[in-house]
């Protein structure tokens, strides 16, 4: 089983999973988000990967500053075309930021994200969940525990075959970037 531990930093929900660390917070919060890893145990080299769910400023601000560490950026085939849209947002804010070096990223489609994940031990894919943005994706884990960035779950939402994809894995654990975890029943 997969050793997944969260950390809230800043506005939105991280997790740490066997290495692979599942979004990051806004840009201009790497001092907090070290105060909140070292207060786990976790040292920066600990961090093998990250992962956006997705491309907006809120859940990527950090990668670049953590790929120049050497952690490993994660880039799913279907969001390599959003991968630098937060840039001109933190530059039209006058945010520091340090963009996403994406020529050093591992690629990787999502049909072998079950391969690459069990190079870091976790048992689990990566799938497409297009609902919120076009380069959003969802984690799932074996375990029943899905990570889901800013995935809502309506039933008139346009989400919905989202969701009904998700719901053929069974999931138990639904972990929102923006929200408390949902415990689903049966």
């Amino acid at each position: 089983m997969a050793d997944m531990i969260p950390l809230k930093y800043g506005n939105t929900n991280t997790f740490l999973i066997n290495g692979l660390l599942v979004d990051t917070d806004y840009a201009g919060t790497l001092g907090a988000f070290y105060r909140a890893i070292k207060q786990r145990g976790i040292r920066v080299s600990d961090l093998k990967c990250v992962l956006a769910t997705h491309y907006h400023p809120d859940h990527c601000g950090l990668i670049g500053e953590l790929q120049r560490q050497g952690v490993r950026l994660v880039l799913m085939d279907v969001q390599a075309d959003s991968i630098h849209f937060p840039d001109r947002i933190f530059q039209r804010d006058g945010i520091a930021y340090i963009p996403a070096d994406q020529k050093e990223a591992l690629l990787i489609p999502c049909a072998d994200s079950r391969i690459f994940l069990q190079t870091l031990d976790i048992q689990g894919e990566i799938i497409p969940t297009p609902s919120h943005s076009g380069d959003s994706v969802s984690l799932i884990l074996d375990s029943g525990d899905c990570f889901v960035g800013d995935l809502q779950r309506r039933a008139y939402d346009p989400g919905l075959a989202d969701w009904k994809e998700m719901m053929k894995r069974h999931p138990k654990r639904i972990h929102y970037a923006h929200g408390p975890m949902e415990e689903l029943r049966g």
